[in-house]
């Protein structure tokens, strides 16, 4: 006879329930888990490349002008390019500095080429003006009648007229009057003269107007025109300086002028009861003491040697040259 074993079939399904139910769940949260993270990390994966991508756009394409959405700029590379809002504008090469071209000095002659003497001429005329010694101007000489010789340095009427008129530039507000040079031609014809006026502009540096005795001595006058070169001379025996108080002088105003020096002259000093004072030169060859104040006093005269003499015994008397016995030095 069989024997159906209920008792035994019944506690085994019991056990499986018991433990398969628990470990269906537990593998059915497993899943739900692996799931879940699988959504989430790729939701955030795709925001974040997607974050990126847009950042990475180029500058230059608007926002509005159709570019791909962010899915399909998750499938970009990730390299990143440097975002700039504009692109860096060329710079220029820096032009060559004014310093690093050679320049002409204001103070130097335009069209006369000049050569220096062996000794520089700043040490040994210190207080020279454009013109200076031991150098040799070239310009070209004209001629204008000298009359009596008289100009804008207002020697007043001239014995000698071997005279010239200095371009404007190099008369230099008449620091030439008085100064002694000496003209070469190119034809080997020379002669020595004495500036005594101005020639205005359009007169260029380096050139000399020659009064027509003069220019006889080099040229013939229908030249018209004569290329020279010239330097300044501190001539042999010129005789003693002479001083002059300007027409209208007095104990409230004066002018002071130096004749017959045989070096250019650099300045010029009156005494005053606090030492020494320096006049201004005018463009017509006097020293002014506007206030008055050392006029009819010790006068002091420095020549561009830096030569000093100092002269007693001027009266103030207007428009009377009175020597005064002294003379510079020969350089």
């Amino acid at each position: 006879m069989r024997t159906t074993r209920h008792g035994a079939a019944e506690p085994l399904r019991q056990r499986w329930r018991v433990i398969g139910i628990p470990v269906a769940l537990l593998s059915v949260g497993v899943v739900v888990c692996l799931a879940a993270a699988l959504l989430i990390g790729g939701d955030a994966d795709t925001r974040r490349t997607a974050t990126e991508s847009v950042a990475d756009a180029p500058a230059s394409v608007p926002a509005d002008s159709g570019s791909p959405t962010a899915p399909a700029l998750a499938t970009m590379a990730p390299t990143r390019t440097p975002v700039t809002s504009r692109p860096p504008s060329p710079r220029r090469a820096p032009t060559p500095s004014a310093a690093g071209r050679p320049r002409t000095p204001a103070n130097s002659p335009r069209s006369p080429s000049s050569t220096p003497h062996p000794e520089s001429a700043a040490s040994t005329a210190p207080l020279a003006g454009r013109i200076k010694p031991g150098i040799r101007y070239r310009g070209v000489a004209t001629a204008y009648e000298a009359g009596d010789g008289n100009g804008a340095c207002l020697y007043g009427p001239a014995g000698d007229l071997m005279i010239a008129a200095m371009n404007h530039t190099d008369y230099e507000s008449a620091k030439a009057c008085g100064a002694y040079v000496r003209v070469r031609a190119a034809n080997g014809a020379s002669i020595t003269v004495r500036i005594v006026n101005e020639c205005p502009l359009p007169c260029a540096p380096g050139q000399l107007d020659l009064s027509q005795q003069a220019f006889s001595r080099l040229a013939n006058l229908a030249v018209g025109r004569l290329s020279i070169t010239w330097t300044l001379l501190s001539p042999a025996a010129p005789g003693t300086l002479s001083i002059r108080y300007k027409t209208g002088s007095s104990q409230w105003w004066c002018g002071i002028q130096v004749i017959g020096h045989r070096n250019p002259v650099a300045t010029l000093e009156v005494r005053t009861a606090n030492g020494w004072r320096k006049l201004q030169r005018t463009g017509y060859n006097y020293f002014l003491a506007p206030d008055g104040n050392g006029c009819g006093r010790a006068i002091r005269v420095t020549d561009i040697y830096g030569e000093r003499l100092t002269i007693d015994g001027i009266v103030l008397k207007p428009d009377v040259a009175q020597p005064a016995r002294v003379q510079f030095a020969r350089h």
